[in-house]
């Protein structure tokens, strides 16, 4: 039977049934006592055992089933909740989460293992030290047996270099370093451990090659070759201190142990690692292949289809009554029905539009845990607020919004808001405080990242912006608090001392304003010492506008309705330059005045009228003049993409089709700021 008919369904049902799994997790951390969560946690688990199995996802079907047997024990009162229960089954969360984008991404599980997560739900069950002391003493025994009659292969230099050392009273180790399967930069950490070992010793040899676990072409572990002085359990608690580094083991060896590798097995195990590539390659093909075609969905209130397939059927009797007038019908009853027909495309356009929206809360539920594992990674005591959920945006807003909040958040926690000392020493409470918060403002949706932290430094920011070359010093010296922020955008701008996982890599609100502008918003920033307030402000739809249609030379051009501020006439006399920008005092503000011919590059008329049409464009408090030839008139334009060929012109936003069949392009205001 093939089951990839039933597999979109499957994965939009685990999607769902994930983020109430979640939901469900973060609300138990909160109240122990609350066995009804337990009950909806076990039920979704149960839930998604039988629709894995029946997909044939095995391994999903044996992780939530080993989930089912610690919650039935729960909800028994056979074991009591505790703080290490509920990390994993967050654990258990994030892993079916792993398996589930696999899925998305290739139809399969993929390659994640969650065997170290089913040890760990057994210690729950069956009493964690003596399953900690049956694990440690398997390993090494196995280690112990992997070591019997064993001959180590390295260099010729590398063995002389170990027979010198150990005449000179070195001692020669084999080491085994296990890393926690789920740590996100494995490279980085073997960075930390071999450093960490080269103060005191000498690596001979490492399996895989130094050049492997740099790439992180490696599992969770790697052996060592090393010689030193210290002693090896010493060595091992040394190692066994470095985070996500879950077991060490270290045997002292006898250099005689040690083997020459040959050029012959060298190059066989060049064949192999070339054998292997090949392999991947053609599974990775293989996979591709099988990746199954998945669509966008939305899920629809049936009120809102009966709408529509009403107005479908309005317009159906329309156009009846249209064909029905004959040349000989009066142009009376014409005009009527044309009318009617424009009151029902209105309606039809703005039923389809609701039908499109879907509440913002579907991404503002991921926050909550993403907030509850950086507090307790930067050691601080976070409360998140979130208001405005059920506000309404576009499906396609909804897609890309996430990445540029989860950066917002990020920053606040991570720069924002102080540690619990610094927050007490200020007065302020111990827990800080993140606001989420989303509400309609006209045609836009704004939502706004609040802390209630120590705000931005702005000498800080200056100070940095000068060592990196961005700004003078005299620049500095006149750049007001608002210019200031905004270096912040600037590409790989950061304030951070160190790099962490957190932040400090510079590309954080760099994306952040990138993304939004890219889907015709803006994002502003408010700061003070009681804290920042990062306010964005998107288009409620990217499909349907209202635009201003305008001339400039023989060409026709849309410029978005929300962007203009006025439309003036200048005199053409009153202009001046400065700087080589043509600039005009207008209502006792320098108004910079823009030729839409030149930035657009059209031949404009020749003759030089006295007085120039200016259509007034805004951006955050920003504002310019644009000069143009005519005016068209306000009009409802749907934006069409300009196509992957034409991707990435800096002035145009993309284009519509008019009325009478002339395309019309759509000037991106943002960009000509």
């Amino acid at each position: 039977m093939d089951m990839n008919q039933y597999l979109e369904i499957f994965i939009e049902e685990s999607k769902e049934h994930l983020e109430n799994m979640n939901q469900s997790l973060l609300e138990l951390e909160n109240n122990h006592g609350e066995t009804s969560l337990v009950h909806e946690i076990f039920r979704i688990a149960h839930t998604l055992k039988g629709m894995s199995a029946t997909m044939g996802f095995n391994k999903v079907a044996n992780l939530t089933h080993e989930m089912e047997n610690v919650l039935q024990s729960l909800r028994s009162n056979e074991i009591e909740l505790s703080e290490n229960i509920v990390d994993v089954l967050f654990e258990c969360l994030d892993m079916l989460e792993g398996y589930i984008n696999q899925i998305i991404n290739s139809g399969e599980e993929g390659e994640l293992e969650s065997d170290y997560l089913v040890k760990k739900l057994n210690q729950i069950l069956h009493g964690e030290q003596e399953d900690k002391n049956h694990i440690k003493e398997e390993t090494l025994n196995t280690f112990e047996e992997d070591n019997k009659n064993i001959h180590i292969e390295v260099e010729e230099f590398s063995k002389n270099v170990a027979i010198k050392a150990v005449e000179e009273g070195y001692k020669c180790y084999k080491m085994q370093v296990d890393l926690n399967p789920n740590c996100m930069l494995k490279s980085a950490r073997a960075f930390i451990i071999f450093n960490t070992l080269e103060k005191d010793c000498e690596i001979l040899k490492s399996n895989p090659p130094v050049e492997d676990i740099e790439d992180e072409k490696f599992d969770a572990g790697f052996e060592l070759i090393i010689i030193s002085k210290s002693d090896g359990e010493t060595i091992r608690k040394k190692i066994l201190g470095i985070s996500e580094v879950e077991n060490v083991l270290i045997e002292e060896i006898n250099v005689s142990e040690l083997r020459i590798q040959t050029q012959d097995e060298e190059i066989v195990k060049e064949e192999k690692i070339e054998n292997n590539k090949k392999e991947e390659n053609d599974e990775k093909t293989a996979s591709k292949s099988k990746k199954p075609r998945l669509g966008k969905t939305v899920r629809v209130d049936i009120d809102r289809l009966d709408n529509l397939m009403n107005l479908v059927s309005e317009l159906i009797i329309t156009r009846s009554r249209l064909e029905d007038i004959d040349d000989s019908g009066k142009k009376h009853n014409m005009n009527e029905a044309i009318e009617y027909l424009g009151r029902i495309t209105t309606s039809l356009h703005d039923a389809v539009m609701k039908v499109r929206m879907v509440p913002i809360e579907r991404v503002f539920n991921r926050f909550p845990r993403m907030v509850r594992d950086l507090s307790k990674e930067l050691g601080k005591e976070i409360s998140l607020v979130m208001l405005g959920e059920e506000t309404e945006v576009d499906r396609t807003v909804i897609d890309e919004i996430g990445d540029p909040l989860i950066h917002l958040i990020r920053n606040s926690i991570d720069h924002g808001v102080e540690d619990p000392e610094t927050r007490k020493k200020h007065g302020k409470p111990e827990i800080g405080t993140v606001k989420l918060i989303a509400y309609p403002d006209g045609n836009s949706v704004v939502i706004e990242v609040e802390d209630d932290g120590q705000g931005i430094n702005i000498e800080k920011v200056k100070a940095k912006a000068i060592k990196n070359g961005l700004i003078t010093e005299e620049q500095s010296e006149i750049m007001d608090e608002k210019e200031a922020v905004n270096l912040l955008f600037k590409s790989g701008f950061s304030t951070a001392d160190k790099i962490s996982d957190v932040s400090g890599r510079g590309v954080g609100l760099d994306v952040v304003k990138t993304k939004i502008e890219a889907l015709g918003g803006m994002v502003e920033v408010k700061t003070s010492k009681s804290g920042s307030t990062f306010t964005i402000r998107l288009p409620l739809t990217l499909a349907i506008i209202q635009a201003l249609l305008v001339n400039v030379g023989l060409e026709k051009y849309a410029i978005p309705l929300n962007s203009i501020k006025e439309i003036v006439t200048i005199d053409s006399k009153t202009i001046r330059k400065i700087q080589e920008q043509e600039v005009v005092l207008y209502r006792n503000t320098t108004l910079p005045i823009l030729r839409m011919d030149k930035i657009l590059q059209v031949d404009a008329d020749t003759e030089k009228e006295e007085d120039l049409i200016v259509v007034v464009v805004k951006k955050g408090d920003k504002t310019a003049g644009f000069v143009v030839d005519n005016l068209i008139g306000q009009q409802e334009i749907v934006i069409k993409s300009l196509g992957k060929y034409l991707l990435g012109i800096k002035t145009i936003a993309g284009a519509t089709i008019l009325g009478n069949g002339q395309v019309a392009l759509i000037v991106d205001i943002n960009s000509l700021f």
